[in-house]
């Protein structure tokens, strides 16, 4: 899996860097079929802006978020992720049953 940390009029110092692998690990624990993951880091009029795009089997998810301080950007965007991913592993899995009728078909 690849993990790309990048940043826009931000410097991404290892520290930014480890907090975001630890946090995608959180994400990652809950949905195994992650092909790539892209954060992007950015300031803009003192707003901080932390968005992902992660490749998985099927989809691409991509969620932003915005906030005064980069960190709490950051946790807010992980728990969006987090919540997608989950509703999209929901969605792989087939919930639905066969009705009696239609499960023996030569039965009454």
């Amino acid at each position: 899996m690849n993990i790309n940390i990048t940043g826009h009029h931000i410097e991404v110092t290892p520290a930014i860097h480890d907090y975001v692998v630890n946090k995608l690990d959180r994400v990652i624990r809950h949905f195994d079929h992650v092909t790539s993951v892209h954060v992007i880091l950015s300031v803009a009029k003192l707003r901080q802006k932390a968005e992902v795009t992660l490749h998985v089997k099927g989809r691409d998810i991509f969620v932003e978020q915005a906030h005064e301080d980069l960190y709490a950007a950051i946790d807010q965007l992980m728990d969006k992720l987090d919540r997608q991913v989950v509703r999209h592993k929901d969605r792989l899995q087939d919930h639905h049953h066969e009705s009696p009728k239609r499960a023996s078909p030569g039965a009454v």
